[in-house]
């Protein structure tokens, strides 16, 4: 077995620049006669967020990333925020242990042909990929980062996000315009409840992978920890959580369905809620998406006709573009009789029919998974059909929030993206379907979201 061989290395330092900037200088690299490699830093201006890649150098000045998956699982300060508790503006060393025998075996790269490449992430521009730790053992502020999908420890399919930890995708939304809801090209759609109209959110955010699974809703309800109807015991951890309120996951204690208005948004979330206990366990101002940030996150820049992935909305109810994509009644979610009619399957079932595992299709253009179908998905707004004149704002009175901004009283909450009862048209990016915050359905469940960056 050939060894990794790093002797006289170069390091370079990288800065992603933004309003205030930190700088990684004097960056080495060298290598111990045990394998280990350690590279160091300085950085100016902390805190900031730091990632490592490495590269080698393929021919003259061109050198080229050995790949994510080889580098994450370096140690020290990395993938988190450094400096943190500083005073802006100070200096700091830093250290980063990696160890290419456990990661990136039967490699030997001659002398001065690897560098290290040493990224400081300002605090409002932190990376792509963020994993929260959610176990009991969990602390607060203690998530990591990582610059791309590749560099995600595991990989983005894991079953730790989908069990006890929480992997969240960047959505670069703030200032950009675009077009929320459909025209009549999707036949499915409703005139009033879809009408097009110009949006532009003015923050960027982190939104949840997968949809919340059955096994992360038990890690912070205990008082209430498997309340969803799709319960088959081998597979049940991984399957998207539902039979829940948006009551309870936001408003009011974890046995209670009754509407709790003090703790309506945008003020905070319950503290026994599934949203008050997460933010206390991690630090971080998890909450669901407004409906608008939901589309834009799920749409993954494509418009109008398209799903989130820029395939073709066929506009029929069994759609071979979505079977690609999500669970839905004519792809595994009812049981057929062979004909044109469908039937629910046992909530003993497997997750061949209902729900699916979370992640069992293909993910949108942005990474989502299953933001079409498998479960309508918990957004923050009341229902109202006509939004056009709100501009993608939560759809929420701010001086009263059992109030609509147009000043209506309703009872009514939104639900997008459609669930594995549905048929295809049903599951589009731009559908708004209303349901009660109080009722628990086995077609409902959730994903989470905060805003991006560390301030």
């Amino acid at each position: 077995m050939k060894k990794l061989v790093i002797t006289s290395v170069v390091a370079v330092a990288s800065t992603v620049l933004t309003a205030a900037v930190p700088e990684i200088s004097g960056a080495t690299m060298a290598q111990s006669s045990s394998r280990l490699v350690t590279i160091t830093y300085t950085l100016a201006n902390a805190p900031a967020v730091v990632t490592v890649d490495v590269q080698t150098n393929v021919t003259g000045d061109t050198w080229a990333s050995i790949g994510g998956d080889a580098v994450w699982n370096a140690t020290g300060d990395v993938w988190k925020k450094v400096g943190d508790g500083l005073t802006e503006g100070n200096s700091i060393s830093g250290t980063i242990l990696w160890r290419p025998d456990h990661s990136w075996p039967d490699h030997k790269i001659a002398d001065g042909g690897a560098r290290a490449v040493v990224t400081a992430w300002a605090l409002d521009n932190t990376p792509d990929y963020m994993v929260v730790d959610i176990s009991a053992a969990a602390q607060p502020n203690t998530q990591t980062y990582y610059p791309s999908a590749d560099f995600v420890p595991g990989g983005v399919t894991n079953s730790l996000y989908k069990t006890t930890t929480l992997l969240m995708r960047k959505i670069m939304a703030k200032d950009v315009k675009w077009t929320m809801g459909s025209t009549a090209l999707e036949t499915a759609r409703s005139s009033t409840r879809e009408a097009t109209h110009q949006v532009m959110l003015t923050n960027n955010y982190y939104m949840g992978v997968y949809q919340v699974t059955q096994a992360q809703w038990a890690l912070l309800q205990t008082p209430r920890p498997a309340p969803s109807l799709f319960n088959n015991t081998a597979d049940r951890a991984m399957r998207p959580v539902e039979n829940v309120c948006y009551n309870e996951i936001r408003n009011s204690s974890a046995n209670s369905v009754n509407p709790d208005p003090s703790h309506y948004w945008p003020k905070d979330p319950s503290s026994s809620s599934f949203l008050g206990v997460l933010r206390s366990r991690t630090g971080i101002d998890f909450d669901l998406p407004s409906e608008a940030q939901w589309e834009f996150a799920a749409r993954a820049g494509n418009g109008d006709t398209k799903w989130g992935d820029g395939s073709g909305i066929q506009n029929v109810d069994k759609d071979t573009h979505l079977d690609l994509l999500g669970r839905y009644e004519r792809n595994g979610g009812r049981i057929s009789d062979g004909g044109t009619s469908y039937s629910d399957p046992a909530v003993s079932c497997g997750a061949a029919n209902g729900t699916a595992i979370v992640g069992s299709y293909a993910p949108n253009a942005w990474g989502l998974y299953d933001t079409s179908g498998n479960l309508w998905e918990m957004c923050q707004d009341w229902a109202e059909d006509n939004i056009t004149a709100h501009g993608g704002k939560v759809n929420i009175d701010p001086a009263d929030p059992t109030k609509t901004l147009s000043g209506a009283t309703v009872t009514q909450r939104i639900l997008r993206g459609g669930s594995w009862y549905n048929v295809a048209g049903s599951c589009r990016p731009a559908i708004r379907s209303p349901g009660s915050p109080s009722v628990r359905n086995y077609t409902s469940g959730f994903r989470v979201l905060c805003v991006a960056g560390l301030r």
